[in-house]
């Protein structure tokens, strides 16, 4: 195995032994680009994208680019299998399927994540975003990975 595969494994385990997956989004520069963060909350992880002038898409609303929420959701379902399960090599993306449901106005948008299979080689992660509320979603995501 290679060093860097070595110290991403070491990563890992210490993120998941100090319960602790923003040390897991602190190894993806895209996170911290976006400004993407995590922690645990009632034994499940909560994410959330806080307000950044560089994130909005539309200036006239103000809302946040699609494809900045798209790229959360996905980096979230990534660090999610990361986190829960024992994987320990970055999962790819086999099939990603986003439902931009509302607007993301200008505020900090939230996601939580569900793995709703682990088989052998593929994950299956549903992804819920909202901003006021759990209950009115901005945005819902499906996601398969190939894990090693």
């Amino acid at each position: 195995m290679s060093a860097a595969l070595e110290a991403l494994k070491a990563s890992l385990i210490q993120a998941r032994e100090a319960s602790s997956p923003q040390q897991i989004l602190d190894l993806i520069p895209y996170s911290s680009f976006i400004g993407a963060e995590a922690k645990v909350e009632d034994d499940a992880v909560l994410y959330w994208l806080d307000r950044r002038s560089s994130n909005i898409g539309n200036p006239s609303l103000p809302a946040i680019h699609g494809g900045v929420i798209g790229g959360f959701l996905e980096l979230s379902a990534a660090i999610e299998i990361l986190y829960t399960l024992d994987v320990n090599e970055v999962p790819k993306v086999v099939d990603f399927s986003l439902d931009y449901l509302r607007p993301g106005r200008y505020k900090t948008i939230y996601c939580s994540c569900s793995v709703l299979r682990q088989g052998r080689k593929l994950v299956n992660v549903s992804v819920t975003a909202w901003q006021d509320s759990p209950d009115i979603p901005i945005a819902t995501a499906r996601c398969h990975f190939l894990i090693a």
